[in-house]
């Protein structure tokens, strides 16, 4: 969750029972948001959850072999990468 104040131009709302407000606004409140911070960054999740379960695609069956392929490679040495995960980094305190 993008936690940068951006400027918010666009404004949508919403109409709800108050039963489920007062349901939103006491959870909004054990999580130290208000309402709109709250709703908005469980929609947005909600959304993205949604996105990653629909990301599928559709091959060929001859760019499906490669892809396939692709994935049984051997992968190739990356002695960079392997430098930066294994050396002390700058919060390692040393």
């Amino acid at each position: 969750m993008n936690t940068v104040k951006e400027n918010r131009a666009t404004r949508f709302s919403i109409r709800a029972t108050p039963k489920q407000k007062q349901v939103i606004s006491l959870a909004a409140k054990r999580s130290n948001k208000t309402i709109s911070e709250f709703v908005l960054e469980n929609a947005i999740e909600a959304a993205e959850a949604l996105e990653l379960d629909n990301a599928n695609f559709i091959l060929s069956r001859e760019k499906y072999e490669e892809f396939l392929a692709a994935l049984d490679k051997t992968p190739t040495a990356k002695p960079n990468l392997k430098r930066l995960l294994t050396e002390p980094g700058i919060f390692d305190g040393k």
